[in-house]
């Protein structure tokens, strides 16, 4: 079973759950932007959370089946076609030989998932199936899918689970246009200016077209570093330091102007400080806005972020019980 790729849509990538245990060599986690939404694509068909899916950026890919398959596709809200007709989002759809796979218009958010009964099935390269295009590593070639790949699907998995023909709503993302992210401050927020913290936390920014796997820029009031002497070997711009690690969903804020979050094909260290850090449980909501998303960044305790983690752990329970 393969998927040929008639026209490859903007950005369509092999992701699964991600490479663990290689940060502290710069090499990031990747994986899907959105593992909640991919999480429900695998579900849908059958597979479990470990399969491979393709991960699409706003424009969707064209794509050919050559044997029966189920696919079904999840994530930011777009039209799915079945050679030419509709059919429903966040449903398990089955395909004949030759049937063609393409999509409409994004209708909000910026990620949506596709996944076939079987997986993506593609070298593991560190563990993972996930594609890290700035390392040439992992997925197909280590690139975005191009016209003329054919994708390889791993055999259908016995399914252990209930079949589900569809999401129920109460299951699927919200894909709002105001967004409000919890963070936790630190390591370097006592470097900013009591106006600066201030904006950073409680004024809103929007998300500007600077946004990829990397990293995402926000518009705003600015969030001002306060001017001190920088240890040796700093930068000469407050916001500079002596490097340090990064943590994933790490807060930068250059020349105090636009904050930027970075996601998990992010670089693991460097010489800007961080202000606050995303928490887990959020990471998802940066696939699901689209450039122009308005932002609040809500600072929380250890303790909040804790219990939104087992919340979270507790609607992927849920999805595969």
């Amino acid at each position: 079973m393969s998927l040929e790729i008639l026209t490859p849509g903007l950005a369509t990538t092999v992701q699964d759950r991600g490479r663990f245990g290689y940060y502290r060599f710069g090499i990031p986690q990747g994986g899907a932007m959105d593992q909640y939404s991919a999480a429900l694509a695998n579900r849908l068909v059958g597979n479990t959370r470990d399969e491979a899916v393709l991960e699409c950026t706003y424009l969707g890919p064209k794509i050919r089946v050559d044997a029966e398959t189920v696919v079904a596709v999840t994530g930011a809200p777009v039209d799915v076609l079945v050679n030419g007709a509709p059919v429903a989002e966040y449903s398990r759809v089955e395909l004949a030989p030759g049937d063609e796979l393409s999509f409409g218009v994004i209708k909000g958010g910026a990620k949506f998932f596709i996944a076939a009964a079987g997986g993506i099935d593609v070298a593991e390269v560190l563990g993972s199936r996930s594609t890290y295009p700035i390392g040439k590593m992992g997925g197909f070639e280590g690139r975005a899918l191009q016209a003329g790949d054919v994708v390889p699907v791993g055999e259908p998995l016995p399914e252990s689970l209930p079949r589900l023909d569809e999401v129920p709503e109460e299951w699927r993302p919200d894909f709002g246009r105001e967004v409000t992210v919890r963070i936790m401050l630190g390591l370097y927020d006592h470097k900013l200016t009591e106006g600066g913290l201030a904006n950073l936390t409680e004024a809103e920014w929007t998300l500007t077209p600077v946004a990829d796997r990397m990293g995402l820029r926000f518009d705003g009031p600015g969030a001002e570093w306060k001017h001190e002497e920088q240890p040796f070997g700093a930068g000469q711009d407050p916001s500079n330091i002596t490097d340090a690690g990064y943590a994933v969903g790490s807060i930068q804020i250059p020349g105090g102007t636009q904050p930027i979050v970075l996601h998990c094909d992010a670089v693991s260290g460097g010489g800007y400080a961080q202000a606050g850090t995303v928490i887990s449980a959020d990471m998802d909501l940066f696939a699901r806005m689209a450039p122009g998303t308005k932002v609040r960044f809500q600072a929380v305790t250890m303790d909040e972020a804790l219990a939104a983690r087992a919340e979270r752990t507790a609607r992927f329970t849920r999805v595969w019980s």
